[in-house]
């Protein structure tokens, strides 16, 4: 019976958390090669979602603070899910050949096979076996760091986003990557960080890449330079991956009270559109779709209310009803735009569909009936005609600092 018990634990357990699987592949160009490819809580249980990767090299040291970071963003929502695969390296002098390079600053031997082993062996194995989107971000550390931004002197980089960690630059470095960043058209984040205690040639140079950069007109990628006070080459990874991560996905995030009270109850109209142009904005960046969420729908439902806009509850419904066609969402703020203008026999029909729809969070059958049945007695205002079909949305109140 314990090891019944034991044995269901343990499956539950692992549809819970992300799940690490060592890998073996068989290079052509360097022989036996390992990496660890760690999957999200929700790869098990959701079969029909694909997920952005990210590429850790220096695997064996990077993996855990990278992780716990994304763990932590992902149970508030704040951060997407992602599959991570993060490549072994440090064994003898591994990590250096394979970020080997001439005199003239470009991928060479070791280097050069490791460069094309990424893209022509790892990724076309990683996408074949996990599901994945083209979303790819790629992180390192000192020699590692310098390494990846190689990828940039392709004219379509496979990476989407960099994060590079007290780099160690190739010659010339400083200049092509800025120059390669001017020309990429491809939408890229790119992020850099250095410690003040670290080598004073890591910082010349990450300093000397940070005014290129910054002297770039018309930029069209993201950027973002930490320098951290007091850090060291080693507690500036703990410092700078935090900071990289919600840097890159900056905006994913759904809607806080600072952002409902200084920016959305502050326009004179628009508020259905703010929340279709954030899903939209998101899905161009980077390139997936996220279903918008239910707290964000109450916030602007909230916004809605609150500057007596009852008209855009119309759009805000037939954005639910787009998202969640058989919920009860687009329903209920087509009932509460009726209610709200003082139609309050087409609110009732409308309360009253809820019946052969699915609930959606509070928006129960139940709910829906009883705000029917409290607008029984109330008598239409003599106001001007209004249009019978429209969707709707969540409860009336403001988003708290951290919802659904």
């Amino acid at each position: 019976m314990k090891t019944k018990l034991f044995l269901f634990a343990f499956m539950v357990s692992s549809c819970l958390f992300a799940q690490r699987t060592p890998e073996t592949i068989e290079s052509k160009k360097l022989g036996t090669r390992t990496f660890t490819v760690v999957t999200p809580a929700s790869y098990a249980t959701s079969p029909e979602k694909s997920y952005p990767t990210l590429l850790i090299l220096d695997g064996e040291y990077l993996l855990d603070p990278f992780e716990g970071i994304l763990k932590y963003g992902a149970y508030w929502d704040d951060l997407p899910e992602m599959i991570i695969i993060a490549v072994n390296q440090n064994y003898g002098e591994t990590r250096f050949a394979d970020s080997e390079f001439d005199e003239a600053g470009f991928p060479s031997g070791t280097g050069a096979n490791f460069f094309e082993f990424i893209g022509q062996e790892l990724y076309p194995y990683v996408d074949k076996t996990y599901r994945t989107i083209p979303f790819r971000m790629i992180a390192g550390h000192d020699t590692t760091a310098g390494f990846m931004n190689f990828y940039l002197y392709k004219d379509n980089p496979i990476f989407n986003a960099y994060i590079s960690l007290a780099p160690e630059m190739a010659p010339e470095m400083e200049k092509r990557i800025a120059e390669r960043l001017a020309k990429i058209t491809k939408p890229l984040f790119y992020y850099q960080a250095t410690g003040e205690g670290d080598l004073k040639e890591i910082n010349e140079k990450a300093a000397e890449l940070d005014a290129n950069i910054k002297a770039i007109p018309n930029a069209t990628f993201k950027y973002l330079n930490d320098a951290f006070k007091g850090a060291s080459h080693y507690s500036l990874v703990a410092k700078a991956i935090p900071n990289a991560i919600y840097f890159i996905f900056d905006g994913y995030q759904p809607i806080s009270m600072v952002e409902f009270q200084d920016k959305i109850l502050k326009l004179d109209a628009g508020y259905a559109d703010y929340i279709i142009a954030k899903y939209d904005e998101l899905e161009k960046r980077f390139g997936f779709k996220i279903k918008p969420r239910l707290s964000d729908f109450k916030a602007i439902e909230a916004a809605i209310l609150k500057n007596k806009a009852y008209d855009e509850l119309q759009n805000l419904g037939e954005y639910a009803d787009k998202h969640y066609p058989k919920s009860t969402l687009g329903t209920y703020h087509r009932a509460l735009y009726f209610e709200k203008t003082g139609n309050y026999k087409k609110a009732i029909k409308m309360y009253q569909r809820a019946f052969t729809q699915e609930p959606i969070r509070e928006l129960t059958k139940d709910f829906m009936l009883n705000r029917a049945e409290a607008l029984k007695d109330k008598e239409d205002k003599p106001t001007e005609e209004v249009p019978a079909e429209v969707p709707a949305d969540t409860p009336t109140e403001e988003p708290t600092e951290k919802t659904e």
